[in-house]
Parts: structure tokens; C-alpha cells; sequence
């Protein structure tokens, strides 16, 4: 049966198009992403700015013909938004503009079901569901999930980029505070990390682990076979730190497997993604280029 997603969130909106059986994603027809920012000072606002909603609209309606030219009517596409949407005092608004305009029906889902979702749908062919966690660090939070439990915290590349690293490039007094900031909101997970078996194997989706597994790979055009071999350590994500951070937004733009639309807020997503394996002592972490748009359509 074809079957299409959207998830729209903070800083990317992703839509797939598969052919779906018994829960099971067989052949992927079609898997979009565009960079549209729509939490764009949200966090600062709790609004939706009017910018950012023009960007997300425009995607949105390119998003209904590539369907429309399929046979799929936005009618019958699920479509998700998370962390913006939770926030933004205008959320319903926008949301009934595009239901009017689009036709596409959106769903606010919680901080909980993002979680599951995520991990239904991240999980690679063979892996055991019980031996991974999941870590999806979106732009404006980050959900921390196994097959039994799972968090979503208020801690996201977008989000803490426009409260700390503010300076192109950043200072080390922003620098300091944003990595304290990080630590202080993974302290909270220390009951959910010492639930779980020592040895759990840390599988990072979303577009922030996705181009740091590129840029790693040197990749000049995206692959996610090849993005989803790669395993990372604690000690490549402190390096790939480092070089951001000495790096100007334009430096960060003119590196192979950068997406420049991503370059301003990715120093922020790696300190997440390197101080989770530091402080929740994961020793490795896998990639997958998946995630809530499958869990929702295999749902």
C-alpha cells in the first residue's frame, strides 16, 4: 500500500514516500528534506515567525504536488510537528492556515510520542530493538528512547544556538556556557541511562548526527548507505567540536559534507550528540538516516 509522511520540526521538514505493508516499510519510494527553520525564534518568542512560516509553506506546497503526481491526496498523508509547534502560542493558527490552503491535516504530537515513534522507525534492518537506544537530537529538543522507556528534553541544535553561540565564531565564555547548560539537562537522564544494560549500543538519527557521519565521510553528495556504516566514538565527536568551533559559519559552509543551511547550528547539535555519549557513557554510536517519518507510517 503507498503510503506518505511529514514530519515537520524545528529546523527541517521531512517528507516519505513508501510502499507499506504489515508495519513494515518495504520500498521507499521517495524520502525528502528540506531545511526551513520554522522554530526560528521561537524559543526567544513562543511564536512562529513570519518568515519562517512562508519557508514552511512554500515546502510544503512542493511537497503536495510531488504526492499529487503519485495519486495521493494530502488527505491521507500523516503528517507530524514536534517541538515548534508544542511551544508556539500561534501553532494551531498556522496549522489551520495550511489545513485550509494544503489540505494537509497536521498532528501536534508529545515530547512522549515523538520518542516512541522515533524509535519504531530508526531502528535499521537487523537490529534487535532491545540492545539500541535511540538519541534524536532535533533543532528544538532531543528524545532519549529504548524499546521500554523513553524522554524527551528541551535541548535542541536551534534552540541552543540562538540562547548561547551567538558570536561567528563563537567565544569560549559562550562556548563554556552552552556546554554547562548541555550537562545540566542530561542530569536528568541519569535514572534513564542506569536503567538501562551497561553495554547499550547508541544509534543517533536526525539531521545533526546524518551530517556529521557526511562530513566525517568527506561525502560531497549525501549517501545513507554509507552514512549509516559509520560508528562514531566519543573521541571523533570532541574533534569535530574542536573544528567547529574555531571555524566561522562561511569556514563551516565550505567543508565537504556540510550542508550550509545547517552549518550555523551545527556546533550546537555536536555538543549534544558528544556530551550524551560523555556524560550517559555510551561507548560508541551508530547512524541512521531514519526515523519519525517511518515510525509513523509502520504505525
Amino acid at each position: 500500500m503507498l503510503k506518505a509522511s511529514i514530519d515537520l520540526g524545528t529546523n527541517t521538514c521531512l517528507m516519505l514516500m513508501a510502499e507499506v505493508e504489515s508495519g513494515y516499510v518495504n520500498k521507499v519510494l521517495g524520502d525528502y528534506a528540506s531545511i526551513i527553520r520554522l522554530g526560528e525564534g521561537v524559543d526567544k518568542t513562543r511564536c512562529l515567525q513570519p518568515d519562517a512560516i512562508e519557508r514552511t509553506l512554500t515546502c510544503l506546497d512542493e511537497y503536495k504536488k510531488i504526492i499529487s503526481k503519485a495519486g495521493i491526496l494530502p488527505d491521507d498523508v500523516i503528517c507530524v510537528a514536534t517541538s515548534q509547534a508544542r511551544d508556539a502560542e500561534n501553532g494551531r493558527e498556522f496549522f489551520a492556515k495550511v489545513a485550509i490552503e494544503l489540505g494537509f491535516g497536521f498532528r501536534v504530537i508529545s515530547g512522549k510520542d515523538e520518542a516512541r515513534l522515533s524509535f519504531k522507525g530508526s531502528l535499521l534492518p537487523g537490529m534487535v530493538p532491545s540492545s539500541h537506544a535511540v538519541v534524536d537530537i532535533g533543532g528544538g529538543s532531543t528524545e532519549f528512547v529504548t524499546a521500554n522507556d523513553g524522554r524527551s528534553i528541551d535541548l535542541g541544535s536551534v534552540r541552543f544556538t540562538e540562547r548561547y553561540l551567538k558570536s561567528d565564531p563563537v567565544t569560549d565564555k559562550e562556548f563554556n556556557i552552552c556546554l554547562a547548560e548541555i550537562d545540566n539537562k542530561l542530569e536528568v537522564l541519569m535514572d534513564w541511562r542506569s536503567s538501562i544494560p551497561s553495554d547499550m549500543q547508541m544509534l543517533a538519527v536526525a539531521g545533526t548526527a546524518t551530517t556529521l557521519a557526511s562530513w566525517h565521510l568527506r561525502l560531497r553528495a549525501f549517501d545513507a548507505a554509507e552514512v549509516e556504516k559509520v560508528q562514531l566514538t566519543s573521541a571523533n565527536l570532541l574533534q569535530m567540536v574542536k573544528d567547529l568551533k574555531r571555524m566561522t559559519v562561511k569556514e563551516r559552509c565550505g567543508q565537504v559534507g556540510i550542508d550550509p543551511k545547517r552549518a550555523d547550528v551545527l556546533l550546537a547539535g555536536a555538543m549534544i550528540m558528544w556530551r550524551t555519549m560523555e556524560k550517559l557513557h555510551f561507548q560508541t554510536c551508530n547512524i541512521s538516516s531514519r526515523g519519525l517519518r517511518y515510525g509513523v507510517l509502520m504505525e
